[in-house]
């Protein structure tokens, strides 16, 4: 089902297009009592979720119940960061989301099911976990507001992820992410149908028919000067995600000739401020990078490694080591062993050996970077040599000769050599 449909390469929707869309959705349900919005956090900023949270809340008024930001593992949103991505969103009604407190586990998706989709690599049922206001709120209308885009955990991004991780618990999002990681990232960035996929659907389907779950789905692509355009909207059941998710392959996942051997990623400091979020960098870009290749970080606002206490200390302790190191580290360690989704990080951040990874934090010392498995530079020095601010996307070369690709915004898309997905 399909409330609202519109989005093409081509496609170029301003906000008031996207107000409009969603209000000619939403007046299709007819009157809603009780509704609770589920928006994303700080991280997607550049989703447009916050100018149709924002039109969401004037639609309802007083029947927006509640808004509970999707953070899955990441910090509760600041005042700041609530007023420039929610504005007009009333602050009386934003509830927040801790992941390991404020749960219920709803069903398990049975082994015999997890074990077909991952192809044996999985062989334990996975536990379907929700935010009590989600399933218990006894809300008219559940509107998931976000923006499909390539993922490393799940192929593409959204639709019942926000819900099953946004707002999941410790054992649903440590397992997902795990068995993302483990079954093998390259399998499942920028796919629309993977194991993860097949294990939330069947959930979906199997638990949560009587929820009033409506998806409105954003597709943004970041042209090669930078510039983010609105590509599309779609409103509805998972269709509305389907949609959405087969436009965004076609716009955010770029397909280069050849593989990069020096590659230049800028994380915007408002947005990026722990390598958990940060390293975004080096999974939407190792599909592109030559074996003996360096991928350079630019980081200024990288402050800390894990975005909750229990996985920096993982993260800090075991480093961004291979698959092979992790899931070794995982058999033997208990304490990772209970944080797997600390375990997938590490492998999602690990250039397996191929490449280097040169970091550069505006707030973490040499030694910190070090201790994690990653070459340090001087943040300053780097963004002195790379000029980030206004650069495009593509090849330059500095001041002294040297050529390298730049990508401003590897939240955005995908990137990959035609000859590694052959």
């Amino acid at each position: 089902m399909l409330l609202f449909s519109q989005g093409s390469p081509t496609t170029n929707l301003s906000d008031e297009d996207l107000s409009m869309g969603l209000n000619s959705a939403l007046a299709q349900l007819g009157e809603r009592r009780k509704v609770l919005l589920v928006p994303p956090d700080f991280s997607r900023f550049y989703s447009k979720a916050g100018p149709l949270a924002c039109s969401a809340a004037a639609y309802y008024q007083d029947n927006l119940a509640d808004v509970l930001p999707a953070l899955g593992t990441h910090f509760p949103m600041t005042d700041d960061q609530l007023e420039r991505m929610y504005p007009t969103v009333p602050r009386d009604r934003i509830r927040p989301h801790r992941w390991r407190e404020d749960v219920v586990t709803i069903g398990e998706v049975s082994a015999d099911f997890v074990s077909q989709a991952t192809e044996g690599v999985w062989n334990r049922p996975w536990p379907a976990q929700l935010n009590k206001l989600v399933w218990e709120g006894g809300h008219d209308l559940i509107l998931s507001i976000g923006q499909a885009v390539p993922h490393e955990v799940i192929g593409v991004a959204n639709g019942n992820k926000n819900l099953f991780v946004g707002t999941g618990g410790e054992a649903g999002i440590n397992e997902s992410h795990y068995i993302g990681s483990v079954y093998g990232t390259e399998r499942m960035m920028g796919r629309t149908d993977t194991c993860l996929r097949r294990i939330l659907n069947h959930a979906e389907d199997t638990f949560c028919g009587h929820l009033p779950i409506i998806y409105a789905q954003t597709v943004i692509e970041a042209d090669t000067s930078g510039d983010l355009v609105t590509r599309g909207l779609f409103v509805g059941d998972r269709e509305a995600f389907e949609a959405a998710a087969e436009l965004a392959v076609e716009v955010n996942f770029n397909h280069l000739d050849k593989e990069l051997g020096k590659v230049v990623v800028f994380m915007d400091p408002d947005e990026f401020h722990s390598t958990w979020i940060g390293n975004k960098g080096i999974y939407r870009t190792r599909m592109a990078i030559a074996d003996g290749g360096e991928l350079v970080i630019l980081a200024p606002g990288v402050r800390t490694f894990g975005e909750d206490p229990e996985i920096d200390r993982m993260i800090r302790k075991y480093g961004y080591r291979s698959s092979s190191e992790v899931i070794d580290f995982v058999e033997n360690n208990e304490d990772l062993r209970s944080n797997l989704g600390a375990a997938a990080h590490l492998i999602h951040g690990s250039p397996e050996g191929r490449f280097t990874v040169t970091y550069c934090p505006g707030h973490l010392s040499r030694q910190q970077i070090e201790d994690v498995g990653y070459q340090y530079a001087d943040i300053g020095k780097m963004m002195d040599r790379y000029q980030p601010t206004g650069r495009s996307e593509g090849w330059h070369t500095t001041d002294d000769g040297e050529q390298f690709y730049f990508i401003g915004n590897p939240a955005m898309g995908l990137w990959a050599a035609k000859d590694r997905l052959a």
